[in-house]
């Protein structure tokens, strides 16, 4: 019996360090020969593809930064969270939708509808409702799905603003968790603004696109870094006190979000159009100079010394493409994009999987020193690609950087 019982305990052990070893062991085996990608072509075939496989198998991002003893995380329910699998679907969604513009591919069709099914049922509302305004960057991605009948999930569309609605505090713009009802998050106006320019314009809600406008304007007036233009972590209501970390990569992308499709989904001649316009040309000007020169910006934009990090680097790449439409801005920002783009094909690795993203933040000022794979750059990385391919068969007159 005693015999049996220690057989037990070691294969538990034995369980347990494989579950520690196996994932950094796969790691340094899928950076051997990182970065050979030369041509755009087929980098650009290689992301999608891993796009196309994680979309309905979307890995997860990990809670915590712990890398020892990971099956006690596991077991505790500490591993990985919903709310962080929303955005990372989202991502890849709207970069698999920006494929679907540039021809009939049946493979991704049949993909992206397998994942609709999963998310909502057949009166087209969501499955598993969601809790948090996180969710709302999904809804945006399903509303990207032009090619597939979107007016079908208008159920779900309706409840994701009704939950921002509740969320909506005592100053009139949107928290980030009830229970932090003071504090108003950067990552908030990329998980909500695009969805609510979007559902405004399309179901004539004026009220929503209102709401995103002011979500918007309230931190550039309270989150922005005064003279260089760039946004803290989060802000307190009460004494507009900035929060966090002044320059955290991945906030700048955040709002880079946020802005940049929220008035790319205003049509021309829209009141609020040349608001954002302002506020996306300061912001243009302000990344640009903290790209550093590889093409990357840091997880940290405003120190040389901290670790590149690609979902920062995807996303405001993605920024400096939509930025380049306004003509001023045209040459600096499609120059910047590629400088990006080639940084990005350099830590993408043989599979096509981009590497070295910062992993997830764990509270205000508290952030990941895990830098792996992220299904959230990879989406944006499709995205940024495709949108390239497309902006060339539409013989559409805005500078790209060429793919």
């Amino acid at each position: 019996m005693l015999e049996i019982l220690a057989f037990i305990f070691i294969g538990l052990i034995i369980i347990i360090a494989l579950i520690d070893l196996w994932p950094m062991s796969w790691d340094w085996l899928s950076r051997i020969h990182i970065g050979r990608y030369r041509n755009k072509q087929e980098w650009n075939q290689s992301i999608t593809q891993i796009g196309v496989n994680w979309l309905n198998h979307t890995p997860k991002i990990k809670v915590t930064d712990n890398v020892r003893l990971v099956a006690i995380d596991m077991l505790k329910g500490n591993y990985s969270k919903s709310v962080i699998q929303h955005w990372q679907e989202a991502s890849l969604l709207l970069g698999l939708s920006e494929c679907l513009k540039n021809g009939e591919n049946p493979a991704l069709r049949s993909s992206i509808e397998q994942f609709l099914k999963s998310k909502f049922d057949a009166s087209g509302q969501w499955k598993v409702k969601p809790s948090y305004i996180d969710s709302a960057i999904l809804a945006y991605g399903v509303m990207k799905l032009d090619q597939v009948g979107i007016d079908k999930y208008k159920p779900a569309f309706d409840s994701t603003w009704a939950l921002i609605q509740a969320h909506i505090g005592e100053d009139g713009t949107v928290q980030y968790r009830k229970f932090m009802n003071k504090y108003r998050y950067v990552d908030t106006i990329g998980f909500i603004c695009p969805f609510l320019v979007a559902y405004g314009i399309k179901y004539n809600k004026p009220e929503c696109v209102q709401l995103a406008v002011k979500q918007l304007e309230m931190y550039e007036q309270h989150g922005m870094l005064e003279d260089h233009f760039i946004p803290s972590h989060a802000y307190h209501t009460d004494n507009a006190l900035p929060l966090g970390l002044y320059g955290w990569g991945r906030g700048l992308g955040w709002l880079a979000i946020g802005l940049s499709d929220a008035w790319h989904e205003l049509p021309e001649g829209h009141g609020s159009k040349a608001i954002l316009e302002q506020f996306v040309s300061k912001f243009a000007y302000a990344i640009l100079a903290f790209q550093g020169k590889e093409g990357n910006w840091n997880w940290t934009v405003t120190r040389q010394e901290t670790r590149a990090d690609s979902s920062t680097t995807a996303t405001l790449a993605w920024f400096l493409l939509q930025a380049s439409q306004i003509a001023e801005l045209s040459e600096a920002c499609s120059q910047g994009a590629e400088r990006a783009v080639q940084y990005l094909m350099r830590v993408t690795r043989r599979s096509g999987a981009v590497d070295f993203s910062q992993g997830d933040t764990k509270d205000i000022g508290v952030y990941s020193m895990l830098f792996n794979i992220l299904p959230f750059t990879q989406g944006f990385c499709i995205r940024i690609a495709n949108f390239n391919t497309h902006a060339r068969t539409d013989d559409r007159t805005a500078r790209t950087i060429e793919l």
